[in-house]
């Protein structure tokens, strides 16, 4: 039922930042357990590259430790992490200066993939890909991955496009957005395009609307600095809910192919209506009575912060398929709960043969990201029982622990995929230098509106569902936000 691991080719992999936290929590153990898969070859090496003087038995003493935390289950099976550490060197480098570089030089091996992967600060991703080049780290066959944020707006992003274009060709950069890599996002595209029952639906004539909710119940946790200078514009809608609406709304690519996706998702970016002032709810968390979080600005030390932890915004695209049917999106720290799903809000039968006391029902396909991933048609059936016909609304549930069982209960983390994908040379699951630089055009006037305007956030206490102007965002339209449910 479930296909099998394939392995990859020998590969040397340098991790940039080797030390940091991203590769603490999220690298490494993707690694370890596509390791535990038998995905990695004999002769896979991987090496960590950090200011730290560790050498390389200090450094397999650190990810020993760090798996020990992050996958404690696999990291259980002491032959497995001993002969993962076997694969492990590091080397101190500076990422400014010329230090360390020939010893990295010298580890790699000769005809093989080499990936580096940009686990650093923005600041940091132009003297990398620099230094990569000036000692000739850079073959046909070596390449970048690079975290977001790919800019901090239109002009910068251009400018970090550029310097990455200077010394290495489009198909060796892989510009990671790790929400691509989730199953339940690739499955929208197998829901989608797979499936005659639903492709012929998705359009303006038969979808009243889409929402895509993107809700974290923490705050900043540590990223105060960063997060006070973003907000949850450039945070969160310009990259992983931009990449959600493209894949809602992108034609049927020619075939799964990396342009050919991402062709399709650039039109997207592109038909975009501008988004009206009055079509904009941005919000700021702040302390609630009887919870001990504190508020936004107590929380990143700035009591006079102006920055965004909510926003919700009603946008159009002008083309064929969509012309007429809003998508609204929402994003924001602190909320209810942590939940991630589209919903795809069908319109109404034209006519109900029920009468009034039915009332009136909605198909409504939900797509759950996160927690819990899986798919739920919201269907309308008759209620059970004797005397007249009363309608409600049940769920066809694919919760995939539930319908694919152990197996699909355990697939693998999005930084799994996402980096087996950089070592094959596949690039359908990240984003391209064009659609970066299309998604900071439609988003900078949106910034540059509220900036202009003085606008200040709404304030929505800790544990709420966001601020009531979001609420009322819908109402003028007659629609209401569908809950955010754990």
């Amino acid at each position: 039922m479930f296909a099998k691991t394939t392995a990859v080719d020998p590969f040397d992999l340098v991790i940039f930042g080797g030390t940091g936290d991203l590769a603490r929590r999220k690298i490494l153990p993707a690694l370890y357990r596509r390791f535990c898969a038998g995905q990695f070859r004999e002769g896979a090496r991987i090496i960590g590259a950090a200011r730290a003087d560790l050498g390389t038995r200090g450094y397999r003493a650190f990810v020993a430790e760090a798996l020990r935390e992050a996958a404690a289950e696999e990291a259980g099976d002491a032959a497995a992490l001993d002969a993962f550490l076997a694969t492990l060197d590091y080397v101190s480098l500076d990422a400014r200066g010329d230090r360390g570089w020939p010893e990295l030089a010298a580890k790699l091996t000769e005809d093989r993939v080499r990936a580096c992967f940009f686990s650093v600060g923005p600041s940091l991703f132009a003297p990398l890909a620099e230094r990569l080049r000036r000692h000739g780290i850079v073959t046909d066959r070596t390449r970048i991955v690079v975290e977001k944020p790919f800019g901090h707006d239109l002009d910068s992003a251009r400018a970090l496009n550029a310097t990455l274009a200077a010394h290495f060709h489009e198909r060796q950069i892989f510009r990671i957005d790790h929400y691509l890599g989730k199953e339940t996002v690739q499955n929208l595209m197998a829901v989608r395009f797979g499936n005659m029952l639903f492709e012929p639906l998705w359009n303006s004539l038969f979808v009243d609307h889409v929402q895509i909710t993107v809700a974290e119940a923490v705050g900043v946790r540590g990223r105060g600095e960063y997060y006070d200078r973003a907000g949850a514009m450039r945070d969160m809608v310009q990259n992983h809910l931009m990449q959600l609406l493209c894949l809602i709304a992108m034609e049927p690519p020619s075939k799964f192919d990396p342009d050919a996706v991402r062709d399709e998702k650039l039109k997207v970016i592109r038909a975009l209506d501008p988004v009206q002032p009055h079509h904009i709810v941005r919000g700021q968390y702040v302390a609630a009575p009887g919870r001990d979080e504190p508020g936004y600005r107590e929380e990143v030390g700035n009591p006079r912060s102006t920055t965004e932890t909510y926003v919700a915004l009603k946008v159009g695209i002008s083309n064929w398929r969509w012309a007429g049917t809003p998508i609204y999106l929402r994003t924001g720290k602190r909320l209810v709960a942590r939940s991630s799903v589209i919903n795809v809000v069908f319109k109404h039968a034209p006519h109900s043969i029920f009468g009034e006391d039915a009332g009136q029902h909605a198909n409504i396909l939900s797509i759950r990201l996160q927690p819990n991933e899986g798919i739920t048609l919201q269907v309308t059936i008759k209620e059970p029982g004797p005397g007249g016909i009363r309608l409600i609304d049940v769920p066809l549930d694919m919760t995939f622990a539930e319908a694919l069982g152990p197996e699909g209960a355990h697939h693998p983390d999005a930084y799994e995929r996402l980096v087996v994908d950089v070592l094959r040379g596949n690039q359908t699951l990240f984003m391209r230098g064009d659609e970066v630089e299309a998604a900071w055009a439609w988003t900078d006037p949106i910034i540059e509106g509220w900036e202009s305007r003085g606008d200040v956030p709404k304030p929505y206490e800790v544990g709420s569902t966001g601020p009531t102007d979001a609420e009322l965002l819908m109402r003028r339209d007659n629609r209401r936000w569908l809950g955010i449910r754990p």
